[in-house]
């Protein structure tokens, strides 16, 4: 996600000005600088499917997870909610009334995601550099 930013800033390179990057740089982050990431949290697709949202040390996830590679991964009705730091392998879902909380912030990283791909679309496959 964040590797374009990351990678021009390690070469010495600018990030263009002349279009919307998808990116933060989190160089800071990763060499230890710093003590907290540039993000609270993130949309997670799997192709062009939004599977989850992590924000801080949750995980919302909108899928079951895939069994092999020809069964196509369920979408929940009710998404499954993992607290990373007390269950980093994702074993045991948070769910119920009292962890409902994190949805609202993790929600609004998908409408942000949402509004940018409206104000700024995907580049369609094919389409020549500018």
């Amino acid at each position: 996600m964040d590797t374009y930013t990351i990678f021009a800033r390690l070469a010495g390179a600018q990030v263009p000005q002349d279009r919307s990057i998808d990116g933060v740089d989190q160089t800071d982050f990763l060499l230890g600088k710093s003590d907290k990431s540039n993000r609270e949290g993130f949309p997670a697709f799997v192709a062009d499917c939004l599977e989850a949202v992590k924000w801080r040390n949750w995980k919302v996830v909108f899928y079951d997870e895939q069994r092999d590679w020809w069964t196509p991964p369920a979408k929940l009705g009710v998404p499954k909610v993992f607290d990373l730091i007390t269950d980093p392998k994702e074993e045991y879902p948070a769910t119920g009334i009292r962890n409902t909380w994190n949805a609202a912030p993790a929600m609004k990283i998908v409408v942000e995601f949402e509004r940018s791909v409206e104000k700024h679309p995907p580049i369609a496959p094919g389409t020549p550099d500018p």
